[in-house]
């Protein structure tokens, strides 16, 4: 494994705990030997230079630094990282990625540059970029990064005619989600999910139990009907219910029950996803988003344009059924030449089952 590919697995540790901070890895190298190394703390925190720096100690004076990403070079939460890495005596840094922050954007290079750093810039940039794909979106257009997971049949169903869908996908498909969903800083699914399955959507460890860190739990409800006693909410972690029509009344019962309420209607009284998902970014410091379904919800966000990333696996399976639910509903398109084809398509296998990963 080379440093920057160790650098790159550190990132990996902090991903969905970090934001809307992006993860980052660091390793110190002097003499060919690793002497300090460090990942992205919560914000406020310390950033994966300074663990490093702090863990390398007198080692730094003239070693090489490798990051996945540009230190920044302006005063946040926490100090500038440059400053650190030029008085530590750091010879030389390699960085994986340029950081597109504006607050940094080549600030960082410059700033080692001009102290009299060696700078090498692109060492494992796509791979960087990959672990930041979210990161990049919340900087480039202050939305957060959508992915549609969902689980169906060979024949591209979700349930059967009676609505039975437990389970589609076996145990090594489903530990993969649970993965999904500890580096995702929200999930979401719809209302007829909800009372369809009264599902807990946390994510979970080897051993059955809830992790101490969650994801946030986004309901689309435009009513607000999800029952006051769903299994989600004495779940650890917040859940926020998103609403159009929903009366004071009901709304003040949610909040009393513990859920936070949060109004995005659209004209037809639908919940104006668009609206919902600048509300989570730009208010909720979310950069990352893993919808469930259904398929209502599925439709709507690819009809309009807010689909990033899909992850869809297939079983093998059949159900059949012409009532038998598929992922997606929505408008949908009416010629193939209109479809949404997939690029950067991979394929990975959990058991029997094929996981299909694209993006739009």
């Amino acid at each position: 494994m080379s440093h920057m590919d160790r650098a790159l697995s550190l990132a990996r540790r902090s991903l969905g705990a970090v934001s809307p901070n992006p993860s980052v890895g660091a390793v110190i190298v002097k003499d060919g030997i690793a002497v300090g190394e460090g990942c992205t703390q919560p914000p406020g925190r310390e950033h994966a230079e300074i663990i490093a720096l702090q863990e390398a100690g007198a080692s730094s004076e003239g070693a090489t630094l490798y990051s996945t990403l540009e230190p920044c070079n302006h005063q946040g939460r926490t100090p500038p990282c440059t400053a650190a890495i030029v008085r530590a005596g750091i010879s030389e840094v390699r960085i994986a990625a340029l950081d597109p922050n504006p607050n940094v954007a080549g600030s960082g290079v410059q700033a080692l540059e001009e102290a009299g750093v060696q700078v090498r810039v692109g060492e494992g940039e796509k791979r960087a970029k990959l672990l930041m794909e979210a990161y990049l979106k919340y900087v480039a257009e202050g939305m957060p990064f959508v992915t549609a997971k969902f689980a169906m049949t060979l024949d591209g169903k979700i349930a059967t005619r009676t609505g039975d869908s437990k389970w589609i996908s076996g145990d090594k498909a489903r530990w993969e989600v649970h993965g999904l969903r500890r580096t995702s800083d929200a999930i979401m699914v719809g209302i007829n999910t909800v009372m369809a399955d009264n599902p807990q959507l946390t994510a979970r460890d080897e051993r059955g139990k809830p992790r101490d860190r969650q994801a946030l739990r986004v309901i689309i409800d435009s009513k607000g009907r999800i029952p006051l006693n769903a299994r989600m909410i004495s779940e650890p972690g917040e859940t926020l219910v998103a609403v159009s029509t929903a009366t004071p009344e009901t709304r003040e019962s949610l909040e009393k029950a513990g859920f936070t309420v949060v109004g995005a209607g659209a004209d037809d009284g639908s919940v104006d996803l668009t609206a919902l998902m600048r509300h989570l970014a730009g208010e909720m410091n979310i950069t990352s988003l893993c919808v469930e379904g259904g398929a209502s919800i599925l439709g709507s966000l690819f009809d309009h344009g807010l689909v990033d990333k899909v992850i869809a696996f297939v079983s093998p399976t059949i159900i059949g059924g012409g009532d038998a639910p598929s992922p997606v509903a929505g408008r949908g398109v009416e010629l193939m030449s209109d479809a949404i084809k997939l690029e950067r398509v991979k394929w990975d296998r959990f058991g029997r089952d094929m996981a299909i990963t694209g993006y739009c």
